[in-house]
């Protein structure tokens, strides 16, 4: 295929940064793209599962959903939040698990490195401060991202903190 109508598909895989926020639900991404004016939002959306599938299903729905977006944006790293709460609300972070278990195996199938960060180490990479509240680490994201208006919904917004904080914690060869 001589041309693309989507450039940045040739763009080297190395300078894209997917960041992740993991969710059985609904896992937010983002994609964002080295360039000569800073970090640029290629793509953000979410992968839902099926509230009504069996657990299995639903791990399977987030697996296809991020392998396909591997795919097509080629990111060279990927981040993702790293989450303890287990403890206020077992259940959800059981199901929580799972999703991120269903992510780690996709990305690692993938042959993708894989970079965790805490909420704490997100807040302070992105504001300065590990106890920003979330309306600070918003428009931190809005700010660095250039963009009109946050992304929606909050998992792309949360998952864009992600993608940033790999950007500038880790500097991968062109």
């Amino acid at each position: 295929m001589p041309f693309s109508v989507r450039p940045h598909h040739h763009m080297p895989k190395q300078l894209r940064y997917l960041g992740i926020d993991p969710g059985l639900q609904r896992t937010g991404y983002a994609v964002i793209e080295r360039t000569a004016l800073g970090p640029v939002l290629r793509e953000g959306g979410i992968i839902q599962s099926t509230a009504q599938s069996p657990l299995h299903l639903r791990v399977q729905e987030i697996s296809v959903g991020l392998r396909e977006i591997l795919q097509e944006f080629t990111p060279g790293i990927v981040a993702i939040e790293q989450v303890f709460s287990l403890s206020r609300n077992f259940r959800s972070g059981l199901l929580l698990a799972h999703a991120r278990g269903a992510i780690l195996l996709t990305v690692a199938d993938a042959g993708i490195p894989v970079v965790h960060y805490s909420a704490t180490q997100i807040k302070r990479l992105l504001t300065g401060s590990g106890r920003a509240p979330k309306e600070q680490i918003q428009h931190a994201v809005q700010a660095e991202l250039r963009l009109a208006a946050l992304p929606e919904p909050n998992d792309v917004a949360d998952a864009s903190a992600v993608a940033l904080c790999l950007y500038h914690s880790v500097r991968i060869a062109a």
